[in-house]
């Protein structure tokens, strides 16, 4: 018979496994071949921004009801249904001809981002108590590496091939990542999702059940919240920033190295906070990261110097890093067990909006007021307010663990 150390040991290795072929997939299908394809296909950037923003529209449409799935019908069958979006999406891009059809295609290929998000950390929530934060840390990690590797990948493979012609290239990084979906297949089958006796259909009622309980919770919106306000600010930077650099002066690949550094500052650090986040009120991690990486996204545009604007960069990603390891740990330390998979969701998806709406919102500030410093501002001043709401729910009256 397994034991709980060795079960705990293959759930985290498993679910990082998904993890970082998973998003390594989905990356390597967007970046950087997605704007190449749409270009052959005869597309223009409107239709490519579009495209573009499909895939994240399916974390917030899906995030919430697919939590609520996993409380109530099982988080296998899920992992399952996600693993296999993950197989199959990749042929789909060989079946087109027409740049419309990638909307579709895109949608459903986010589905499988939008299941495996909230399910992940549902999962790990679950099976760990006292290392939560450390081992949500290090799923997290494997799909940073993932993201990280995947645009250097398809790179290379797109100029492997190119002398077969553009969209044969572009295809056949399509198929690579057919094949890398292959080991989350097996992964998700052998993963132990801890699922006791489950229902085999779920009522409309029993999602209102579960959305008034979110909706009734304070700490978990203000939690969601605060992961809305980092991906706000992290939109507006991952978006803003290579134009203000570029203005200032900076090659194209000085600013992907800033770039990649920052993503691998993440990378390396999650475990590390997520076991701090273990060890100390989580609520003054939250806090004092998100205070932090809101400073951050507002003194880029002040520096101009290759050593303050890396030191500005490293410092949003080590905040965020700091930030978003405790909060999924914390919707788990004041959710309700049977409620966990729909919290977990719900903190998906309010996520998602805010990293849709940054760069809408912001840049409709820098058109209006015709400066890129109040666009960069205005992520400073969400996360402050956010900061302020947080604190005042999280220290106003004690917190009943219905565990």
């Amino acid at each position: 018979m397994e034991t709980e150390e060795k079960k705990g040991k293959s759930i985290i290795f498993y679910i990082s496994l998904i993890g970082f072929f998973g998003i390594f997939t989905t990356t390597i299908s967007k970046n950087p071949v997605l704007p190449y394809l749409v270009n052959s296909l005869g597309a223009g950037d409107q239709i490519l921004g579009l495209i573009s923003a499909i895939s994240p529209f399916a974390g917030i449409v899906f995030s919430f009801p697919v939590g609520v799935l996993a409380d109530k019908i099982g988080k296998r069958l899920m992992l399952l249904i996600a693993a296999f979006i993950f197989l199959l999406a990749p042929l789909l891009y060989l079946l087109v001809t027409n740049a419309w059809w990638l909307i579709p295609v895109r949608f459903f290929h986010g589905m499988a981002t939008a299941i495996l998000g909230p399910l992940a950390a549902t999962i790990i929530a679950g099976a760990y108590d006292s290392n939560r934060g450390e081992k949500l840390g290090v799923y997290s990690s494997a799909t940073l590496i993932g993201r990280t590797l995947a645009p250097l990948a398809g790179g290379a493979l797109i100029a492997f091939f190119a002398m077969h012609g553009e969209l044969f290239s572009y295809r056949m990084v399509y198929v690579a990542a057919f094949i890398m979906a292959i080991p989350v297949v097996i992964a998700a089958f052998l993963v132990k999702t801890g699922d006791a006796a489950v229902k085999k259909s779920i009522s409309l009622s029993e999602f209102f059940i579960s959305l008034k309980y979110i909706i009734g919770n304070k700490m978990i919106l203000a939690t969601a919240l605060v992961d809305l306000s980092t991906y706000f600010s992290f939109g507006i930077f991952e978006t803003f920033a290579p134009g203000y650099l570029k203005s200032a002066g900076y090659k194209p690949e000085i600013v992907g190295l800033i770039f990649s550094l920052q993503i691998l500052s993440i990378a390396l650090t999650k475990p590390l906070f997520g076991r701090l986040a273990d060890k100390i009120d989580k609520r003054v991690q939250i806090a004092a990261g998100l205070l932090v990486l809101g400073l951050s996204v507002a003194a880029l545009p002040f520096v101009s110097s290759f050593v303050l604007v890396l030191a500005v960069s490293l410092l949003f990603g080590l905040a965020m890093s700091f930030s978003t390891v405790a909060t999924s740990a914390y919707v788990a330390d004041v959710a309700k067990k049977e409620q966990l998979g729909a919290s977990m969701g719900a903190l998906s998806s309010i996520m998602d909006v805010g990293h849709s709406t940054g760069p809408l919102l912001a840049g409709t500030v820098i058109v209006a007021l015709h400066s890129s410093k109040a666009g960069f501002l205005s992520g400073f001043v969400l996360t402050l307010l956010v900061v302020l709401l947080f604190v005042y729910f999280a220290y106003s009256k004690k917190i009943e663990r219905a565990r």
